[in-house]
Order: C-alpha cells, then sequence, then structure tokens
C-alpha cells in the first residue's frame, strides 16, 4: 500500500506503507500528475491519498478491507458537502449514486480528495485519456464517474477513517466548473438542462457557465474493467443453500415451465416458495400440479385471494431460510447451470446482490462487463437473505410503479450494493395473459385535478432522490410531456403541470399515511 499526503493543493509526502513507511521520492507536486506516477512505479498495489488533516484519522485495515476486488475505488468527505453541489442532481435526477448514506458502504461515483484509494492497475487504465490540468477533487470524479460505466466499483465507505469528523475545509466547484464537467460526461443536451433549472428552481441565469462549457468536448473513456478478486482464496460455504420465491397470478402453463426448469438445476433449490393470487373469492388453485407431481424441492404453496405483487413477495420473503433467495417470476426461461453460476458468482467475488440479465427474445445485451446496477430486478435477481431483516417491498407501492426500484434502494442504504452480471442470462417470456397489474381503482381515480406523474412514482422520488434530483425530473417531465397532452398553449400547459404536479404530492403523502402500520 501506498500513501500520497497532500494539502489540497501539492503532495506533501510518499510513503510505503509495506516498508515501515520508508518515503518514495517524487519530484512532481502536482497532486493528480503524482498519483499517476506512484501507479506506474507500483501497479500492484493499493494507491492511497489523503489530506494531510486527515492522516492520523486514516484506517488502512478499513482500506485493506474495501478490496476485496481490483476493480474498487473508494472514497470518503468528512466534511458535509461534496466537491459538486447539489445541483448535479438535476442532471441525474434517476440516478441512486446522488442522495449518498454516509454512514455505510455506499455506491456512487462522487469521490473526495480528502481519504480515498484505488490499485494501480485500475488507475491506470485512465492514462491519457483525462486530463490532469483540473483540480484533484475534478480528477478523481471524473475517473469515478467514466469508471463506473465501465465496471469500475465506486463507493463512499465511512470505514476509511477511524472516527468521523466533520471537515467544514474541502474545495467545492463552482458553477462553472459544474457546468464544465456535465459538458465533458453527459449528452449535450444535460448543459441546457442544467441551465433551465438554475433559471427555473434559482433565479439564476449562468449564461458565463454555459458558453465556458460549450468550448470543451465529451471525454471518451473507451477501456472496460474485468471483476478480478485480489486472490483466489477458498470460496468460505462450500454448499450455499437457496430458496426461490415466484408470485403467479394466471399464468399455470408458464409457472409450470419455470418449475421444470428449477428441477434441471445442477444446484437445487432448497425450496420453491410460491404465491398464488385469485382476486374471486371461494375460488380454487388451478395449480394443480404442485401435488400431482413429484419435485426435486420442498414447494411451499400459498393460495391468496389478495392481488398485488409486493404483498406476494413478501408473503414469499417470509418463509425463506436458505443462505440466498432468488427472486423470480412466473415467466421466465433459463439454462441448468443458473443457480450454480449465481451462487458461484457471488461466493467468489463475495458479493451480496446480483441483478441477471432479463431480456426478452429479440432483446440484445449492450452490457459487456458487470457493473453497479442503478435499479433492481425484481425478477431476476438473487441476495442473500440475511439481509431480509432489513428490507421489504414497500406496500405504498402495491400496484403502482417502481416497487423494484424501492427494494434496491433500501438495499443500497443497508450497505449492500447491486451488481449487474450481463452473462447470467435469464429470457424473460412476458406472458400475454396474468401479471400483478391489474386495472386497480385508485385513490386519486376521481380526482378533479389527475396527478402527474403517478402518486406512486411520486412517492418514489420523495424518498430515493434529493431535492434537486427531484426537480430536475419535473423540469424534464415538463418538457417531455408536453407533446403527449392536449393543451397547447404552452402558459396554460405549465400552470395545469404544475397543479398535477402538486395533487402528484398530496396524494404520494396521503399513500404514505394510509400505509403506515
Amino acid at each position: 500500500m501506498i500513501l500520497l499526503t497532500h494539502n489540497g493543493k501539492t503532495i506533501v509526502n510518499v510513503t510505503n506503507l509495506n516498508e515501515e513507511n520508508a518515503v518514495i521520492p517524487i519530484n512532481e507536486k502536482k497532486i493528480s500528475v503524482s498519483l499517476f506516477e506512484v501507479a506506474k512505479l507500483f501497479p500492484n498495489e493499493i494507491i492511497i491519498w489523503c489530506n494531510e488533516a486527515h492522516k492520523d484519522n486514516l484506517n488502512i485495515k478499513g482500506i485493506l478491507e474495501s478490496f476485496h476486488l481490483q476493480n474498487i475505488m473508494v472514497s470518503y468527505a468528512c466534511s458535509e458537502k461534496n466537491y459538486f453541489p447539489e445541483q448535479i442532481g438535476y442532471v441525474e435526477d434517476t440516478s441512486p449514486f446522488i442522495k449518498v448514506n454516509k454512514q455505510v458502504k455506499y455506491p456512487t461515483w462522487i469521490m473526495s480528495s480528502q481519504i480515498g484509494a484505488i490499485y494501480g492497475t485500475a488507475l491506470l487504465k485512465f492514462k491519457g485519456q483525462i486530463s490532469l490540468n483540473n483540480s484533484f477533487d475534478y480528477v478523481l470524479n471524473s475517473i469515478a464517474k467514466l469508471g463506473i460505466a465501465k465496471g469500475l466499483f465506486c463507493y463512499s465507505n465511512p470505514n476509511l477513517i477511524n472516527k468521523k469528523t466533520i471537515d467544514e475545509v474541502n474545495e467545492q466547484s463552482s458553477i462553472v466548473t459544474l457546468f464544465k464537467f456535465v459538458k465533458q460526461h453527459y449528452k449535450y443536451s444535460w448543459i441546457i438542462m442544467l441551465f433551465i433549472n438554475y433559471f427555473r428552481h434559482e433565479k439564476k441565469i449562468p449564461l458565463r457557465a454555459l458558453i465556458n462549457a460549450l468550448f470543451y468536448s465529451k471525454v471518451r473513456f473507451q477501456n472496460n474493467f474485468k471483476i478480478e478478486t485480489v486472490n483466489f482464496s477458498k470460496i468460505e460455504n462450500e454448499s450455499p443453500s437457496i430458496d426461490v420465491i415466484i408470485p403467479t397470478i394466471g399464468r399455470k402453463k408458464y409457472l409450470y415451465n419455470v418449475l421444470e426448469d428449477l428441477s434441471k438445476q445442477t444446484l437445487k433449490p432448497q425450496k420453491v416458495i410460491i404465491v398464488e393470487q385469485d382476486p374471486v373469492q371461494n375460488s380454487k388453485t388451478e395449480l394443480n400440479y404442485i401435488e400431482s407431481k413429484t419435485w426435486p424441492f420442498k414447494i411451499i404453496h400459498k393460495f391468496i385471494h389478495q392481488t398485488g405483487a409486493c404483498n406476494a413477495r413478501n408473503l414469499a420473503l417470509k418463509e425463506v431460510t436458505a443462505d440466498y433467495v432468488y427472486l423470480a417470476d412466473d415467466d421466465n426461461e433459463f439454462h441448468n447451470d443458473l443457480l450454480h453460476n449465481v451462487i458461484n458468482t457471488l461466493e467468489t467475488y463475495k458479493l451480496g446482490c446480483i441483478t441477471m440479465s432479463y431480456l426478452q427474445k429479440d432483446e440484445k445485451e449492450t452490457q459487456n462487463e458487470p457493473i453497479q446496477w442503478y435499479t433492481f430486478g425484481a425478477g431476476s435477481s438473487v441476495l442473500k437473505s440475511e439481509y431480509l431483516k432489513s428490507v421489504a417491498f414497500n406496500m405504498v407501492l402495491e400496484h403502482g410503479y417502481g416497487e423494484d426500484v424501492d427494494f434496491g434502494m433500501q438495499l443500497r442504504n443497508i450497505g449492500v450494493d447491486v451488481i449487474y452480471f450481463p452473462n447470467i442470462k435469464i429470457l424473460h417470456l412476458k406472458a400475454p395473459v396474468g401479471g400483478f397489474r391489474t386495472t386497480i381503482e385508485h385513490i386519486w381515480s376521481n380526482d378533479s385535478i389527475q396527478p402527474k406523474p403517478s402518486p406512486t412514482v411520486m412517492f418514489n422520488r420523495l424518498n430515493n432522490t434529493t431535492e434537486h434530483q427531484l426537480l430536475g425530473y419535473q423540469t424534464r417531465l415538463l418538457i417531455e410531456y408536453y407533446k403527449y397532452q392536449n393543451i397547447k398553449n404552452p402558459l396554460r400547459y405549465f400552470k395545469v403541470f404544475l397543479k398535477q404536479w402538486q395533487r402528484s404530492k398530496y396524494w404520494a403523502n396521503e399513500l404514505k399515511n394510509n400505509n403506515k402500520n
């Protein structure tokens, strides 16, 4: 492990922690340039950066424990504010990586120059592809923003320090720098959206920042990161078990095929938990094959008259006793080594949750390497069952949208990252019958002002995004929805939309209050 100590402007010293803090002579004083020089000298080492104000608070053991994989970048900001202002949320209005929970290890590309670390080999992938003429904080955030889309796993981790302190001495970017970063790392249209949001929500006209940003080109990063263990240690649990949960309604044939696929698995599930829903009172199950056929696993079959995927999945999750749980759908298809592959992947790379590729027949996978996923697949994910003590599908979102997104956010907020593996594949048949979203009379259905967006979408946004992300989403929806509605007078449309937005917030809060235990 190599430690670069800096004062925010220049390098103070570089020491080799493997050799009793032996000083490494580095002539270059610019921090970002020195970082790459050290990485070139020590490509197989963890390169640590630390502001001298936090050197005595550095948790070396915590840093070492953060690197169970080589494709990791980690940092922690001891200050309340990040380098980029909260207005970055105007641009990434759907991202789970902006509202960072600093109490846990949390996936985010938002990095800090105060404390952080990365493997030399990972850092060298950026050599010659990014400019080092920017501030150290800018360079670190650029590396993480580019890398997270290519398989670099990036985190904020409080375990990098021994005790939490609040440090107000932290470099913050200007509005001009924020616009520059957006222009270099996002599609061109986003600097226009950023400008509009500053004007709408802050009554500012950052024209200079906008014009300045136009002179910068988008940074193109071409390298991918392969997921690699630090050392191939023996798998701790040599015979891990897995349960499968399946909510179903009206898909007898498809569910049978799923059970057949599960029965052919090289690693058999310990049990399969099926929650069959039929809204007709006094009706009987149509899944007669559960009892009439012999299956190589235990089946727990719950037959209920309450519809809804959230309730059904929660009932099933309460029956889970295995080491892992596979959240499945009743209309998918997979090879006989699926469960073996996913469990082996989880154990090998010491991961807590995996979402698998879940495409329909004519869809093509665009992702090449595993990446930190921005959502969660409620029908295509496997996770450690120990997390079920802390997470559940939110009943506020029943018969609505976003229960999977919310579940993923619950996992992240207890320190569990969701990793997408494109090479572990499930075919989504998208059955034409059944499904969970039957026609439901919502409490806002007869409102004279129909809410926009759906109150369940609004609830998700209010719960899981920052204020600036919510406002950015409002602006984007305002613009995008215009062509799909009938009011062609822009001013009148604007007034009506804001009323619909307020009704959506009202009903989102009503949903929350109605579902309190």
